[in-house]
């Protein structure tokens, strides 16, 4: 009995840490697992057995397969068959969402996002709409298409994965589909009628990037004269000279334009210096350093270095290797020649010291670098750019294999002649052989820090079951609410499972709720399979706050949302899910 209790305090202890968000969840994960190991919960041969999941196989996969999707342009050329139908509101942004949803009930939610959050904030501008009224109907759209197929969302894979383990069958591709897709419908429905004009307007559409990110800062050149102190001096001297932030940003010598300036590379009289500061802080560097401005006046980032150089805002994802580093740290300008010109977190431009500043997920930066590779450079770091992509949009043999490849896997996994993870692996081997996509942006597209929260929390899962904790919760759920309403039970299990999921991960939350399913279901001799795909649609319906799912996240910088204000759209839509799902789950699935 002991094990329980010390299982229930390392569960009680990990929701803790993923609702204080100190942590990255992935962190939060192995240390739980660990824990169990140490207290001899786990064995230690058993420890890592997660990884080898084919649940885990299989959104690895997803994740590559998603990247080599997006590089098509296809979605693009998708957008472009529904232009003649955005000039209202209501088919804007039910079109937008509609597009999301499909994508992500094929793709990562995460990936599916990426590709549209580009489009969508730019096609809300072309209509004069506040991208604000877009962006967090677009992140539930991707939430919601994810619960109407087995790839769709890990949730969807780890409840199947783990029907297989108890009754030895998993669900199929398209047994979410009845359900899943009847909400995801109907909710969609709701949020292109009525739910978008619910969301606060935190962005203008005419003054977005202005109101993002207040900057104020002035972007100039200055001229270094042969009398200068600064003559001899090093660039992070210079950057020394006067107590304000400011920054180096570029160096012209000659005829030579460069962003990457070297730390102790000595500045020469004549060099042109692209300073970005304050006014204060810029007239004191010019006053104690007694240099000159190049041009008689500041330059906007935009223009500074010409057609060559341009800027673009991005987005901080969960798997970034950026995350809980500053600029600074990971010596981004000296390594890839980008300049960090602006932060936007949770709505609010961030001011002082912004290459010190350790950065989290969702927070949104403007960066700056050389046009040719400033987007490749993004997508290195892990960053989601929010420009649109120019491309050229239409069919070719690098569009179709990618998608033909893609619906063979479906195939293969839908009519069961292969494992579902055996059938996507095989996917992303052959777009590896056929050149479509290299073996270096394999390892890119996958997110491993969902990898390793996935793989380190499928042990906890199984130790509810073998520490009798999961026959224990669930004796007295059905002690309480009686055995004789499976409908109430379900209604019961549905609503713990969403509120779980509004406020940690949803991968936990199925993790921690599916042994505790099955168990009721067997306590009250019924199939399992009811009780399953209730847990999987809860533990999709991520609604409420920016922390409940990544996409919430993401699109909490750019649509300058506050904390509360997923309630306004959320409540509505959770409510739409338990009174759209309990009956569809009774007809489908119980009778």
């Amino acid at each position: 009995m002991h094990e329980i209790y010390l299982l229930f305090f390392i569960i009680f202890f990990t929701l803790a840490m993923f609702i204080w968000g100190y942590f990255r969840y992935d962190t939060v994960a192995l240390m739980s697992l660990i824990s169990l190991v140490l207290l001899g919960i786990i064995p230690s041969e058993q420890a890592f057995t997660g990884f080898g999941n084919p649940a885990v196989i299989t959104v690895a996969a997803v994740m590559v397969i998603t990247a080599a999707i997006g590089q098509t342009g296809f979605v693009e050329w998708l957008l472009k068959l529904f232009e003649p139908f955005l000039d209202r509101p209501f088919l804007h942004i039910g079109l937008i969402c509609l597009l999301a949803a499909a994508l992500s009930a094929f793709m990562n939610n995460v990936g599916a996002l990426s590709l549209m959050m580009p489009i969508a904030i730019q096609s809300a501008l072309k209509a004069k709409l506040s991208p604000s009224k877009i962006l967090m109907p677009l992140s539930f759209a991707t939430v919601l298409g994810g619960m109407t197929t087995k790839i769709g969302t890990p949730p969807n894979l780890l409840i199947s994965a783990y029907k297989e383990q108890v009754t030895g069958s998993s669900f199929t591709m398209f047994d979410f589909t009845p359900v899943g897709l009847s909400v995801a419908i109907t909710s969609l429905f709701f949020i292109a009628l009525i739910g978008w004009r619910l969301v606060p307007a935190r962005r203008s559409a005419e003054k977005y990037a202005v109101d993002m990110y207040q900057i104020q800062d002035y972007t100039t050149e200055i001229i270094i004269p042969q009398n200068s102190p600064v003559v001899g001096m090093e660039r992070h001297q210079l950057e020394e000279l006067i107590e304000g932030d400011f920054a180096v940003l570029g160096l012209i010598r000659g005829r030579k334009k460069r962003l990457v300036i070297a730390p102790h590379e000595e500045l020469q009289a004549g060099d042109i210096v692209i300073i970005q500061a304050t006014h204060d802080d810029l007239s004191n560097l010019i006053s104690i350093g007694r240099l000159e401005l190049a041009q008689g006046d500041v330059v906007s980032p935009e223009n500074l270095l010409g057609e060559e150089i341009t800027t673009s805002e991005a987005v901080v994802t969960f798997g970034s290797r950026i995350v809980g580093h500053s600029w600074q740290q990971l010596r981004i300008r000296s390594k890839l020649g980008v300049n960090l010109l602006a932060i936007a977190r949770s709505g609010k431009a961030l001011k002082n010291r912004l290459n010190h500043v350790n950065l989290n997920p969702g927070d949104v930066v403007l960066v700056q670098g050389f046009a040719e590779y400033l987007r490749e450079n993004i997508i290195s770091l892990g960053l989601v750019p929010l420009a649109e992509r120019v491309i050229n949009v239409g069919f070719s043999r690098s569009t179709l294999i990618p998608l033909c490849l893609f619906l063979l896997g479906i195939l293969l996994a839908s009519t069961q002649i292969l494992a579902i993870d055996v059938s996507f692996v095989l996917v992303v081997i052959l777009l590896v052989v056929f050149k479509l996509i290299p073996m270096r942006q394999v390892y890119q597209s996958i997110d491993w820090s969902i990898i390793v929260l996935l793989g380190a929390l499928i042990p906890l899962g199984n130790a509810l079951i073998s520490t009798g904790a999961a026959k224990l919760i669930g004796e007295t759920v059905v002690m309480v609410a009686g055995a004789s309403s499976p409908l109430l039970i379900l209604g019961i299990l549905l609503l713990v499972t969403m509120t779980l999921s509004d406020i940690m991960n949803n991968v936990a939350t199925a993790v921690i709720m599916a042994p505790i399913a099955v168990n009721i279901a067997q306590l009250m001799g019924l199939s399992v399979d009811p009780f399953l795909m209730t847990i999987a649609i809860g533990a999709s319906c991520s609604f409420l706050t920016p922390i409940s799912h990544q996409n919430n996240t993401l699109v909490m910088g750019p649509g300058g949302y506050k904390f509360f204000d997923y309630l306004w759209l959320g409540i509505p839509i959770e409510l739409m899910v338990l009174i759209t799902a309990l009956p569809l789950l009774y007809y489908f699935w119980l009778v």
